[in-house]
């Protein structure tokens, strides 16, 4: 893999969105209908900064690659586990960016006092499990036929791993 991975700004809203915009149009591998503008992605770069992170991956001063966490549920007993998602620009599979993006990125959730990270997989889909296995994440379920999208209905795989020190109560959030 080459590159570098940093923090996210919202200067990098642009190229993630561009990023993204095809798993939105082309794949069911998201389940939104509409690819977000470079505005609606700044927003959600802040709002992730904020409780959790959000890193993009930048090879040759471009960025090729992102991932973020975000809350599972609202509920306050959930504040300790976030999920987790990561994107890279199509064609740069299976070289190492996605283990480097996720790598940053959960460094960064333990830091803040994060404990489990979970994420959803539309199935089929070989490459995000196989880097989900291959990042020690394990099977909790799937949900069936959860999403419409493109004319058929899709499940989808949930796994989780932890991060950092899971023993005894949590420290509140940094």
């Amino acid at each position: 893999m080459s590159g570098t991975v940093r923090d996210a700004t919202v200067e990098d809203a642009a190229a993630c969105a561009a990023i993204y915009a095809p798993y939105v149009t082309d794949t069911a591998i998201t389940f939104e209908d509409d690819p977000p503008t470079a505005e609606s992605m700044a927003r959600r770069i802040t709002a992730a900064q904020q409780r959790h992170a959000w890193v993009v991956l930048e090879d040759a001063g471009r960025v090729v690659g992102y991932a973020y966490a975000t809350s599972v549920k609202d509920r306050a007993a959930y504040r300790w586990s976030c999920e987790v998602t990561v994107y890279l620009e199509r064609g740069r599979g299976r070289r190492g960016g996605g283990r480097a993006l996720y790598t940053a990125l959960f460094e960064r959730l333990a830091a803040r006092g994060h404990r489990m990270a979970v994420a959803g997989m539309t199935l089929p889909n070989e490459a995000s499990a196989g880097l989900h296995a291959a990042l020690g994440f394990e099977p909790i379920g799937v949900q069936r036929r959860i999403g419409w999208k493109h004319g058929a209905w899709h499940d989808v795989a949930l796994v989780q791993r932890p991060l950092g020190d899971r023993t005894g109560p949590p420290a509140e959030l940094r």
